[in-house]
């Protein structure tokens, strides 16, 4: 559900307005469904983008969203303009119906929290150079640990995250911080190290300074990963002069590495990921030199929120899963370095 934390000082008159439209009983069906709809397309501003967020067809947004027009006899949305904009009418009707889901959204929380007991449904999206090896480890211990807690996973991009917390279609992310985006909250989960995968052209150094990177062939993931910016600005790099005349765009570690095992040349790979290398690979991999380079990695969600219970109980067993596997655990505050996004 959609959760703005929108306060409302004057007297609940559309609010009032909507209810009584709405037997008691069906509170819990499909008219919630279409409040969340008209939410979606004051959001996105289109039909096709508003459907795909809710997980529908065009279709049937289009047919539920004129039922409610019809039920509450206005006309909520100019669909001759594009993009769609929203009438006055409905615009002071949606910010109503935010109000009236964060409510029932926070009272379903508020009666699993007065009985003490964590179930319910978490929506976590995590970027995928994060999932890859996280999930694999947290998931047992979540499970076997809360068995009423309905977990949706989702790996997609940090910008799609945000935008998915923002228009509540998420309830969390585990991204890499720190990003300073005003409404989002940030719980440090923990710092992983980051190091070089691959050979140096003349030299067997274990340790590297960045700076080293400079003049070697340097394989880097596809432009918007965050990790991609945290190597270029980390080291220096000029992303134009690498491989010129070889234009790859890998979204996984695993490329990356092969590309460097068979045709040389050095990548970044965060700690947490060294773990699972076989160890010819792990061979391989350099560590640079103190103060270590480090990403930091968070659980994000967007304020005010009304689950934090359960946001607190997944950053608990993250940081008590995770933290004793990673160097970083020994490492001082002042031999880190955060690479910045």
């Amino acid at each position: 559900m959609i959760f703005d934390g929108t306060k409302v000082f004057r007297p609940f008159v559309l609010t009032k307005t909507i209810l009584s439209i709405f037997d008691i009983d069906e509170i819990n069906g499909m008219n919630l469904q279409q409040l969340e709809y008209i939410i979606a397309l004051d959001t996105y501003k289109n039909f096709t983008r508003a459907a795909e967020a809710c997980f529908i067809t065009q279709a049937t947004l289009s047919t539920m969203v004129k039922r409610l027009e019809e039920e509450l006899g206005v006309v909520l949305f100019d669909r001759k303009s594009s993009p769609l904009v929203t009438t006055d009418c409905g615009q002071e009707i949606i910010k109503e119906a935010r109000v009236i889901l964060s409510r029932i959204d926070a009272l379903k929380q508020l009666a699993l929290d007065v009985k003490g007991h964590i179930s319910g449904r978490l929506r976590l999206g995590i970027i995928p150079t994060i999932s890859g090896n996280l999930v694999h480890r947290i998931i047992p211990s979540i499970s076997a640990n809360y068995p009423d807690l309905d977990i949706e996973l989702y790996e997609l991009t940090t910008e799609y995250i945000l935008e998915k917390l923002i228009n509540g279609k998420l309830d969390a992310g585990v991204v890499s911080t720190p990003l300073d985006r005003a409404g989002i909250e940030e719980d440090i989960l923990y710092y992983e190290k980051l190091k070089v995968y691959g050979k140096l052209k003349n030299t067997n150094k274990k340790y590297l300074m960045p700076s080293e990177i400079i003049n070697e062939k340097v394989w880097l993931l596809e432009e918007g990963n965050c990790l991609r910016d945290q190597f270029i600005q980390l080291c220096s790099l000029n992303p134009s002069q690498l491989n010129s005349n070889i234009h790859f765009h890998p979204n996984s570690f695993e490329s990356l590495m092969n590309m460097v095992d068979h045709n040389g040349g050095l990548t970044i790979i965060p700690e947490l990921y060294c773990t699972d290398l076989s160890a010819e690979r792990k061979r391989n991999v350099k560590e640079f030199k103190a103060p270590f380079p480090v990403r930091e990695i968070s659980l994000v969600y967007h304020r005010p929120y009304a689950k934090m219970r359960l946001l607190n109980m997944l950053a608990a067993e993250i940081k008590n899963l995770i933290m004793p596997v990673l160097e970083t655990t020994q490492i001082k505050n002042n031999e880190m370095l955060i690479a910045k996004i």
